[in-house]
């Protein structure tokens, strides 16, 4: 885990992104994360997972590129040492994080509308969550890259609330929320399978879609800020806190 993580660190906060990437537009008060913490609320069975920024949380947003190759998705997100089925997915390794995700371009939280107009398809904009199994990958400035997987193998190796894209990715549809400089999201402790016992850290990223097979489906391009100092997954569920 920690030689996952420094890969991540060294890749995505050392190397300048090119200047045909548009994320380092996106490099802001609102996506520097200052702290982090879980907190497990007993009588709820509730985990609360939050993060405050320097700026405003949640404020900016990706421009819309006009089709799906090329699509930029911003990501506040949470990697831990939860086990991947933990969260409903069907494999031995990888690191699995919960992420905070905005992307104009695309909708992929099909059961879900979170901006309850009624149509469960355009909602792709609005801040929702997502559980996704990340893998090192070198062809990404970020080197990493959420792990795919054969389309016809989804059924067998995702939760049945996958968005259908053929990488292991889950649309849990978990409750969030922005107050001023603070994100929270609310996960219900059996979501975990009653894991308390994990370790976390808190990463701001610019990703993007690549529908070329010679580049991941979604990679990392930007590592914004993180949480601690070198993103080795410091932050307990019953020690952690906000300053």
């Amino acid at each position: 885990m920690v030689h996952f993580v420094k890969i991540f660190l060294l890749a995505g906060l050392c190397l300048p992104l090119a200047a045909t990437d548009t994320g380092v537009a996106y490099h802001t008060p609102d996506m520097r994360i200052r702290d982090t913490v879980v907190r497990y609320h007993a009588n709820l069975d509730l985990l609360v997972f939050s993060l405050r920024v320097q700026g405003r949380a949640g404020r900016t947003q990706p421009r819309a590129n006009g089709e799906l190759n090329g699509a930029p998705v911003l990501g506040y997100v949470f990697p831990t040492t939860l086990a991947p089925r933990d969260v409903g997915f069907i494999a031995e390794d990888g690191l699995v994080a919960l992420a905070v995700t905005a992307h104009p371009d695309f909708d992929d939280t099909p059961l879900w509308d979170e901006n309850n107009n009624g149509d469960y398809a355009d909602d792709g904009p609005e801040w929702h969550t997502h559980w996704v199994l990340l893998e090192e990958d070198s062809r990404v400035p970020g080197g990493l890259a959420v792990r795919e997987i054969a389309t016809e193998d989804a059924a067998t190796v995702l939760p049945p609330t996958n968005p259908g894209m053929p990488m292991y990715m889950d649309s849990p549809g978990f409750g969030l929320s922005f107050s001023n400089r603070t994100l929270h999201v609310l996960v219900p402790a059996q979501r975990v399978s009653g894991n308390l016992f994990f370790n976390y850290d808190a990463v701001a990223v610019f990703m993007r879609v690549d529908t070329n097979p010679e580049k991941p489906l979604l990679g990392v391009y930007q590592v914004y800020s993180t949480a601690s100092e070198d993103l080795s997954l410091p932050y307990g569920i019953r020690n952690g806190r906000l300053k």
